[in-house]
């Protein structure tokens, strides 16, 4: 089965540009979408053979996340069972026989820092969910995580340091994520790769220079390894500051 997940900073921009070939050339079993940036009845995609479950936003025009997908599922899962997070939009859960799946827009900790109380927060009740999660049956998430784990997982280490997406909080809530038993799909095949970037500025040339940044990821629960069999970021389709990526299992029962 293959899993894409993008970031595609308006839904509505980028259909304009070449989101639906891009859709239908990929061709995935689920296509996971964050920051719609749109409202109900803004949109309307013709995706045949697909479900689609929408997640939108209060704030007009603000973040909000879409799953599409060609297995009807058992179970939806709006947000992330806590209120003081869920008036974003910001992730969906899908339940099926052998495991969950779940597209998730992590808040941004903004200029200044000025959200990081927030960011936090919401780090510590998504793991709290997706623990929860897990104690019934493993999980398979993706999506705009905002945060650079490692010093390769962006261009500049030095200069962004404590910058929204690379300070030692956010590195320290993901590692810890990671530790309580989930797998970082990316680094499970390509452990020491370089200069692989998901997200890079409109500013000063970046993705031409290909000065970016890892934000957007695959993570499963540990106990998936054996189903995993690829994990790619698919940095030539264009569209959107961030590219695709795809996660690729087997032997999960849909």
């Amino acid at each position: 089965m293959k899993f894409i997940s993008w970031n595609v900073n308006g839904l509505r921009a980028i259909v304009k540009k070449n989101f639906m070939e891009t859709f239908k050339t990929l061709d995935a079993d689920f296509f996971g979408v964050q920051e719609t940036k749109l409202q109900a009845g803004q949109i309307d995609l013709d995706l045949p053979g697909y479900y689609q479950y929408w997640n939108y936003a209060e704030r007009k025009g603000y973040s909000g996340t879409a799953l599409f997908t060609k297995h009807k599922p058992l179970n939806v899962i709006y947000g992330i069972n806590a209120p003081d997070f869920d008036h974003e939009g910001r992730a969906i859960t899908l339940e099926y026989p052998d495991f969950y799946v779940l597209t998730c827009y992590t808040p941004n900790s903004g200029s200044g820092l000025k959200r990081m109380d927030f960011r936090m927060g919401w780090e510590t009740a998504f793991l709290a969910f997706i623990q929860e999660l897990n104690a019934k049956k493993p999980v398979i998430f993706c999506g705009d995580l905002n945060v650079a784990h490692t010093e390769i997982d962006l261009k500049n280490p030095k200069t962004n340091h404590k910058n929204a997406g690379f300070t030692d909080e956010e590195r320290e809530k993901f590692s810890a994520l990671l530790a309580a038993g989930y797998t970082d799909t990316f680094r499970y095949f390509n452990p020491d790769a370089t200069e692989r970037y998901s997200w890079w500025s409109y500013r000063f040339h970046a993705r031409d220079n290909n000065a970016g940044w890892r934000i957007d990821y695959f993570v499963t629960s540990q106990r998936l390894q054996d189903h995993l069999k690829d994990a790619k970021i698919l940095d030539q389709i264009m569209g959107s500051d961030h590219c695709p990526v795809e996660l690729d299992v087997d032997g999960l029962t849909v």
